[in-house]
């Protein structure tokens, strides 16, 4: 079986690119402009990643929110990376989500990704 991401780099049906990474709108999005920033090298981590990779990752992060700010107009943003099948990886070739926020799109978004799970000690920040 081949890797969806993988498939991405024969289609090239990406909304933006550079030299080692490319980022799509997420099939499965959390909030509307959902969108994903994958590298065109398959690995599972971003533990993984080169140094130059990790700089491609960034500049698509802050181009992406450079197009949703302009189409969708969110509030916030989360950014977040699963890595391993016990943080919920299910596509094994990494994948970093940025994830426009909306006022309202949670009834109480205090401590942003703390929701996961109910945490081991209380976060009052």
């Amino acid at each position: 079986m081949g890797c969806i991401f993988c498939d991405y780099l024969d289609n090239k049906a990406y909304i933006m690119e550079n030299e080692l990474a490319f980022a799509i709108y997420d099939n499965f999005p959390v909030n509307k402009g959902h969108m994903l920033i994958i590298p065109k090298r398959h690995f599972a981590s971003c533990f993984d990643a080169t140094p130059d990779e990790v700089i491609a990752f960034n500049d698509l992060i802050k181009r992406a929110k450079g197009l949703l700010d302009s189409r969708f107009s969110p509030d916030g943003y989360n950014i977040g990376v699963n890595i391993g099948e016990a943080a919920g990886q299910t596509i094994f070739h990494l994948h970093i989500h940025v994830i426009p926020r909306y006022v309202g799109d949670v009834e109480n978004p205090r401590g942003g990704i703390r929701k996961l799970k109910k945490p081991i000690i209380e976060y009052d920040g």
